[in-house]
């Protein structure tokens, strides 16, 4: 049986589309990834990211916050009561050359559709310390603008790791909160642009510490992040900075593997979009939703609106097909 729509992703971007496509009628099935050890180590488990935070305070609706978990667990009851069918696999395989499109998932069956959206998100890089990895969502964080405002990070030290346009907007954002922001990068100046640049150097709050990496995350079960260890690449010098955050701002990875290739991508590997305004990819009949199609915004409510335009962009792109 040929599917008339399968979602790929289970973040908000994937759940919302299936809401709206099964209003539809058009009995989205939805893969929303499986459970394994390697998508935990990825950051790719079912539910998205959200579902590794705690607080969200900035989603439209919960004026008290909402828990990242909750959220996600509320959104999958909703595309599930709509009648989204819901499968826990990957997509490992798809082959886009001829319509109805057919993948193949993580247990080796074979399905086909005749609309697909790409809703699998992107991953937020980190360092890699199993001390970083110890602290997430206890101080550390990938997200200035999802956690910067909660109370753990509001007038105390904070620390931002990264030299580019990220780190600065990260950096830029987090110094309305910071008594003092110390960015740490391996270089002795900044690879953003020189006007992000000297936005963010120029600020008294500021406090850059050239040619250093992060050595070690420190911290305790009760407090979560107390700081960090910084190593001076060029001296192999060490010293302690007393922080309650640190926001790693080294950007994101495209869930875009088991693509090949097939869809266009910009240098990133985000999914480029024909038309700004609407979800259509390179290929007809394939479209994109969430952090996976955005390198700009890559958050929670901008990520519910593109699966909304996605399931609405697949309806009409259908129905022109004489399916519905």
């Amino acid at each position: 049986m040929t599917e008339k729509i399968i979602i790929i992703g289970s973040g908000p971007a994937g759940w919302t589309c299936a809401v709206y496509a099964a209003r539809a009628n058009l009995k989205p099935v939805i893969y929303e990834g499986a459970i394994s050890e390697e998508n935990r180590l990825r950051g790719t488990l079912p539910l998205g990211q959200l579902n590794l935070t705690t607080e969200v305070e900035n989603y439209p609706g919960f004026p008290k916050g909402v828990q990242g978990p909750d959220l996600m667990i509320a959104m999958r009851q909703q595309a599930e009561h709509s009648g989204a069918r819901i499968i826990t696999e990957d997509i490992v395989s798809i082959d886009m050359s001829k319509r109805p499109f057919v993948m193949t998932d993580s247990e080796g069956k074979t399905v086909s559709a005749m609309a697909v959206v790409i809703a699998t998100g992107a991953s937020a890089n980190y360092l890699g310390l199993p001390s970083e990895e110890n602290y997430k969502n206890r101080g550390v964080s990938a997200c200035a603008v999802c956690d910067g405002a909660l109370p753990r990070f509001r007038n105390k030290p904070l620390i931002v790791v990264g030299g580019g346009d990220t780190a600065c907007e990260e950096g830029n954002y987090l110094t309305k909160f910071a008594s003092t922001l110390y960015v740490v990068h391996r270089r002795d100046a900044l690879r953003a642009s020189k006007v992000m640049a000297a936005r963010l150097l120029n600020n008294p709050k500021v406090k850059p510490v050239w040619d250093s990496v992060i050595d070690e995350v420190l911290g305790d079960d009760e407090k979560g992040l107390t700081g960090a260890r910084i190593k001076n690449i060029k001296t192999g010098a060490t010293h302690t900075i007393d922080a309650t955050g640190m926001f790693v701002a080294i950007g994101h990875t495209p869930n875009t593997k088991f693509l090949k290739g097939q869809l266009a991508t910009d240098a990133h590997g985000f999914v480029k979009l024909t038309d700004p305004f609407r979800t259509l990819t390179s290929v007809e009949g394939v479209f994109g939703a969430g952090d996976v199609a955005d390198p700009t915004y890559k958050q929670a409510v901008t990520a519910a609106g593109m699966g909304c335009k996605a399931a609405l962009d697949a309806e009409r792109w259908l129905a022109a097909q004489g399916i519905d």
